[in-house]
């Protein structure tokens, strides 16, 4: 019996033991199983910390400069949580506010310069009219000289405000005729300020409708400006027009830097003027020459591009007006002289009264006789325009060859013999009332 004891014991013993064992590993499996859940959760919430870092640092910042962009979360341990979906509806929520806070910030500012360009637009005009009747009251060369130099600065001046308020969404603002393609090109020269260094190669018997004119004189205007600003003040911006199969075109080459690939490909997506153009991201300063003339090629239906092909190095520079905006030009009628009046005799009768000439009458003067007998008169020198001298070499007064000034300088001079011999007209008939 007492041995029987020791035997039940050690049994139970060793099944305590057994037990125990398995209890302990038991419990070291769990413990291995939470430490692993205890080390994902914290890889998941340093990966958590880091997402929000990144997104209030950087994702955040660049998407509120640009809105296009929606950023993602791009950590794997976050892939599919509640998390990651509440973080993407931050950031599509924080989008959204910024394009519409862009919309807002686009529309306050184009409506601030629109009024501001119309109101200078109507200064402008304002100026012109003034310079206008100054160059109608003064005769001096050296007075219409300035003056012309100031209209051609104000020219410049109005085309700039046409052009802003153009981009904000207003109409040129003009409503010219229809005009020659070639009288559309140098409209378009005279309102830089290289005019002198524009080159018009080659004409066409084409015209630009109505409508069309002033959209078409303000591109080209805006394309000459940028050629000639862009390249050496001693090259020429050269202007050839050409008739294509469905319309014309204005080919514009410079010898500038030219453009890499980037500049084409944003030059390409403004000139179309299907791209939205924020005023506020126009760089500074503010580059509008593209923008503007992509909003007129949208708008009036003509088409433009710029590359790198020009054969002098620089940019080249296409716009195509589709036949719909041409026209043939219109040539002044011919007007047929009036057949002359029968001479009536005059009888001895009839007193003539003498007429007083302007100027003594030269003296005929002959050379020899032809082979009939008769005496051959020879041909008299041309007369000296009234009241003007010959050029004096070394007169400071009188601009020399080359001279990059002369032709301002003709051309004042012609205008004050036109005014003073108009003045000197009208102060002779009593009956003109202006």
């Amino acid at each position: 019996m007492m041995s029987q004891i020791p035997q039940a014991v050690t049994w139970c013993l060793a099944a305590g033991l057994l037990v125990a064992l398995v209890l302990l590993i038991s419990q070291w499996r769990a413990a291995r199983a939470g430490a692993r859940s205890v080390a994902g959760l914290r890889a998941q919430l340093r990966a958590r910390d880091d997402e929000a870092h990144r997104l209030a640092t950087v994702q955040l910042p660049a998407l509120a400069h640009s809105a296009v962009a929606h950023p993602q979360v791009t950590d794997p341990l976050l892939a599919g949580t509640v998390f990651a979906g509440d973080l993407a509806a931050v950031v599509e929520q924080f989008a959204g506010a910024v394009h519409r806070a862009e919309v807002r910030a686009d529309q306050n500012a184009k409506a601030a310069l629109k009024g501001a360009m119309r109101a200078l637009q109507g200064l402008a005009n304002e100026q012109q009219v003034a310079i206008s009747e100054m160059q109608e009251r003064h005769d001096q060369p050296g007075v219409l000289r300035d003056l012309l130099e100031i209209d051609h600065a104000n020219s410049q001046f109005g085309r700039r405000a046409q052009a802003i308020a153009v981009l904000c969404g207003s109409w040129p603002g003009r409503q010219r005729s229809a005009s020659a393609l070639t009288d559309v090109v140098r409209g378009a020269k005279s309102r830089i300020r290289d005019y002198k260094r524009v080159e018009l190669r080659t004409q066409i018997d084409l015209a630009v409708v109505s409508r069309a004119v002033e959209p078409v004189v303000l591109a080209v205007a805006e394309l000459l400006d940028n050629a000639a600003r862009h390249s050496q003040p001693n090259t020429t911006v050269e202007v050839n027009l050409q008739t294509a199969h469905h319309g014309a075109c204005v080919v514009i080459d410079d010898a500038g830097v030219g453009m890499d690939p980037r500049e084409v490909q944003l030059a390409g997506e403004l000139l179309t003027g299907h791209r939205s153009v924020d005023v506020t991201r126009l760089g500074d300063p503010p580059q509008f020459g593209f923008a503007v003339i992509g909003v007129l090629a949208a708008r009036y239906g003509f088409q433009v591009s710029v590359d790198t092909r020009s054969p002098y190095g620089g940019v080249r520079a296409v716009v195509f007006l589709p036949t719909a905006l041409l026209t043939q030009v219109e040539r002044p009628p011919v007007v047929e002289p009036p057949a002359p009046l029968p001479v009536r005799p005059v009888t001895a009768a009839a007193p003539v009264a003498p007429v007083a000439a302007a100027e003594p009458a030269e003296p005929a003067r002959f050379e020899g006789r032809t082979a009939g007998g008769l005496p051959r008169r020879r041909r008299r020198e041309p007369l000296a325009a009234a009241g003007t001298a010959e050029p004096v070499p070394g007169d400071p007064t009188v601009p020399a060859a080359g001279d990059p000034d002369r032709d301002a300088a003709d051309i004042a001079r012609r205008m004050g013999a036109f005014a003073r011999g108009t003045r000197a007209g009208r102060a002779a008939d009593p009956t003109d009332t202006h």
